[in-house]
């Protein structure tokens, strides 16, 4: 690096970085350091750029791979950057700025050739490079110390107790991407890790006692959404060559190596990334998300997700319980705002299903908020635009409503909502609809995309789900909501004859010799009896708890009723249609989202991390086709 260094294509030629991967050992007093930490250039800010960067410095880590077990340099710049971390807090309230910069510096040069260790090491082999130390003659060895779980204490020291400022902004977000590439190492292996060196390092030791304080800082983060100081509040002045490293927004949405885990989409199609206003709300989101799905310890749970699922509201008094370790407290209503402003990322999607589905409290507080439209909106809204959107990212918006419809007073309230101008809903102009209706609306709509497109069971099963939790609820419904619960229960009736008609022409045809296998019409068949007689339960639940209150959909099934004349004499649907014929007693229906493994969320977590980065793929499980033909 050096202050000579401008431009990216330069690195491998540069002549200190030659000299601190090369042969020779550098002492941590030496002026050497000062002169490598004065870089400027600019970051980069994408993939593209990161993937120049990374096969520029290649040739330099490799060459340092093989040159620090005797001269122990990387032990070396690990501890003057340490030395330097102390004075930060001072540094910071006596506005040093060139200290500040190199300190950026030193911890952005560890963070790539950390991020090459991780990738050509196991973490075994990854430990032992910190702990080789200068082996010339006349040197001596000092106290034996854990140099990694040291340098990963301190950035959660940085990232807690450095106070947030304009010249601090860029090795804040330097030391929470830093974090996430320590963890990084799942991304190497096929299988969820159970034990590793850096979960360890996190769970217990010196860094425990931060748990709560780091969760809490990482969740502010992301509530205030932090914007990066305007350009004219540089850290140091611009070089005249204008090669400077850009500490403004306009350098990237982030200076540190993982500038871009700003997600590309993991699904079957990749999500356009919005362009990010706060990289330091960004990053520390990711890094609240893969801690929080880190697997347990054999003897130790996850502190991380217990201070995740135990937190209160700033306004409860009441105390926190003996048993529950790691808890804080947070202003739940800047919380929620957040959440609500957010839902166009994955990851903001995440998190909310996240505190939904494992936070009591915030649970309790979301559903007893009186402006729920301001959170159902967003999340209806990414499942209209499911063409747009990467499908794990639709199957956790589908996952919330689940989970949100799990509670009656939610059922009920949402019917009371009336919206007016739905400018996104295009289908149809909808002057003004009960927020509930809008619901039913969208979900039959990704029930339809999802028979004719990706044929998801999963998806089917979830959304209906959704609509049987509502059904006993239903009030006053919009006209064109009643019409569309009918048009889809006509879908999937001509779709059951449709494969019934396939199955019969197939058992009289004559045996075919070829070596094609027949399509299996018992199971596309069982598939879709099962969808139907869901949507017979929703229509059965709402009849017999609030016929009298809605008039549309009584109009619509007396215009359709001919479409249920098949199925009162179908072994499968006899008992439903005899509920729904005679208006027997109460037939209610919860479904409840399930637990699911851990194993579930790793690999999605870190799709989201890094996806755009490299290019990976992970898919969190094996997705099984609804099989049905398109009309």
């Amino acid at each position: 690096m050096g202050s000579n260094s401008s431009k990216i294509s330069d690195l491998p030629k540069n002549e200190y970085l030659k000299k601190l991967s090369g042969p020779e050992p550098v002492s941590e007093n030496d002026p050497f350091w000062n002169q490598l930490f004065s870089f400027s250039f600019p970051a980069p800010t994408g993939s593209t750029e990161l993937k120049l960067l990374e096969e520029a410095t290649i040739s330099v880590c490799k060459s340092l791979v093989e040159n620090n077990p005797r001269t122990g340099n990387l032990a070396a710049l690990t501890k003057v950057f340490l030395s330097r971390t102390r004075e930060l807090r001072l540094s910071a309230e006596c506005q040093n700025h060139i200290f500040i910069w190199q300190t950026h510096n030193a911890l952005f040069i560890i963070c790539c050739l950390l991020k090459v260790f991780i990738c050509e090491l196991s973490e075994e082999e990854l430990q032992l490079h910190f702990t080789y130390e200068d082996k010339s003659p006349g040197s001596y060895s000092s106290d034996s110390e854990d140099l990694l779980e040291e340098l990963l204490c301190s950035l959660v020291q940085l990232i807690t107790d450095t106070p947030l400022l304009d010249i601090t902004y860029e090795i804040s977000v330097e030391a929470v991407s830093a974090m996430v590439v320590f963890l990084s190492c799942q991304l190497f292996h096929k299988e969820v890790l159970r034990q590793s060196i850096s979960h360890k390092y996190l769970m217990q030791g010196p860094c425990l006692p931060y748990t709560s304080k780091l969760v809490k800082t990482l969740l502010y983060n992301f509530i205030r959404q932090e914007k990066p100081p305007p350009p004219g509040t540089h850290v140091f002045p611009q070089q005249s060559d204008g090669g400077g490293l850009l500490y403004g927004l306009a350098s990237g949405v982030a200076t540190g190596l993982w500038t871009v885990f700003t997600l590309g989409g993991a699904g079957s199609k990749a999500a356009s990334s919005p362009e990010l206003t706060s990289p330091l709300a960004n990053q520390s989101l990711l890094l609240l998300l893969v801690l929080v799905n880190l697997t347990d310890a054999p003897d130790i749970p996850n502190p991380y997700r217990q201070a995740v699922t135990s937190f209160k509201n700033t306004q409860d008094s009441s105390p926190f319980p003996s048993s529950v370790p790691h808890t804080f407290q947070i202003n739940f209503n800047s919380l929620y705002t957040a959440l609500c402003e957010q839902q166009t990322s994955d990851q903001a999607t995440l998190l909310l299903y996240t505190l939904l589905h494992q936070n009591s409290n915030v649970r309790t507080y979301m559903l007893a908020r009186t402006d729920m439209e301001n959170l159902v909106l967003p999340i209806l809204e990414i499942l209209y635009h499911v063409e747009e959107r990467n499908s794990h990212h639709v199957y956790m918006a589908l996952i919330i409503l689940l989970i949100l419809t799990e509670d009656d007073g939610f059922n009920r309230s949402i019917h009371e909502v009336i919206l007016k101008n739905i400018t996104w809903y295009s289908e149809r102009v909808l002057t003004e609809i009960s927020l509930g209706s809008l619901l039913i609306l969208v979900v039959i709509r990704t029930i339809q995309y999802n028979m004719t497109r990706t044929r998801d069971k999963y998806l089917h099963t979830n959304c209906l789900a959704a609509l049987a939790n509502m059904s006993a609820q239903f009030r006053s419904l919009h006209q064109y909501a009643a019409q569309r619960i009918i048009s889809l229960f006509s879908l999937l009736s001509k779709k059951h004859n449709k494969v019934l008609e396939q199955a019969t022409q197939s058992l009289r045809g004559p045996l075919s010799s070829s070596d094609v296998p027949l399509p299996d019409y018992a199971q596309d068949l069982s598939v879709i009896e099962e969808v139907i007689r869901m949507m017979l339960e929703i229509i059965n639940s709402c009849l017999t708890n609030s016929l009298h209150h809605n008039p549309n959909l009584v109009y619509a099934l007396l215009y359709k009723r001919d479409l249920f004349e098949q199925f009162r004499t179908h072994p499968s649907f006899q008992d439903i249609m005899q509920n729904i014929d005679l208006k027997f007693p109460e037939l209610k229906f919860k479904y409840v989202e399930e637990e699911r493994p851990e194993e579930f969320f790793t690999p999605y977590v870190w799709s989201l991390v890094y996806s755009s980065a490299v290019g990976l793929y992970w898919n969190p499980r094996d997705i099984q086709l609804f099989a049905m033909d398109s009309d």
